[in-house]
């Protein structure tokens, strides 16, 4: 089949039933450097590792504040999460000048979705080239959500989105039982831990390439400063989930 005969716009399906456009949208989110998310009953942890584009650059950021209740690490493009996270901001401070209230996290998860569906659905646009981890805090508990350019979305317990995130999951998969009732420190840890299992071997995770975003039920969402970072990777080397298991 060829392809390039059904790949010139977002409205034309291919006899298989694909929109290759929102496909290849899909591919540059698993192309884009990692980044993870977990949550136990009080806190949602998002950790990211950040790359650089030359030695001369400084490194890129990968999780942006929303408002002091949420916040969402991103996985491919980064001019097009701006987009979505100056809309985000903006939703969150009309709802909270409307209501005196924060924006419920759910809600605006479905308005980014709605938003990045109505992309596929024009052939003089394109689809949004980014994933977002959704982190946030309402009345309803502690969320942690995913959005695809699609304008799928999902809730999780814990999730990871780009490159080498298989891995990242996989680590998830035996050990998200714990998160529930994991402390803060077990939480970030288990983060770091999962991220470690993504990386490249050549690589190495430091207070440079690292970011870890916190938010807690009566904690407002923070980053941890390149301290707290290096006491965390220091840490991570003498720690074993088997522990917390035998705690329990």
């Amino acid at each position: 089949m060829l392809k390039h005969l059904y790949d010139t716009d977002c409205v034309t399906w291919s006899p298989q039933g694909k929109l290759f456009q929102v496909e290849y949208a899909m591919e540059a989110v698993k192309q884009g450097s990692i980044c993870l998310g977990l949550k136990s009953n009080d806190f949602v942890v998002l950790c990211s590792l950040k790359r650089q584009p030359s030695e001369l650059a400084g490194y890129q950021e990968k999780q942006f504040k929303i408002d002091d209740h949420m916040a969402i690490a991103i996985a491919g493009l980064t001019a097009d999460a701006r987009v979505l996270c100056k809309y985000m901001r903006t939703e969150c401070l009309e709802y909270k000048y409307t209501y005196e209230s924060h924006h419920p996290v759910g809600r605006l998860v479905f308005k980014v979705a709605e938003k990045s569906q109505h992309k596929t659905q024009s052939g003089a646009k394109r689809p949004y080239g980014v994933g977002l981890l959704v982190a946030g805090i309402d009345p309803n508990g502690v969320h942690l959500f995913e959005t695809c350019p699609s304008g799928n979305y999902y809730e999780y317990k814990c999730q990871a989105i780009g490159s080498r995130s298989q891995a990242a999951r996989t680590y998830f998969e035996s050990w998200f039982h714990l998160f529930e009732k994991s402390t803060l420190e077990q939480l970030i840890l288990h983060g770091l831990s999962a991220l470690k299992k993504a990386i490249m071997e050549d690589e190495e995770l430091n207070e440079k390439n690292v970011e870890v975003g916190i938010l807690g039920k009566n904690q407002k969402f923070i980053h941890l400063n390149a301290q707290e970072l290096k006491d965390y990777i220091v840490k991570l080397e003498t720690f074993n989930a088997n522990t917390q298991i035998q705690q329990e």
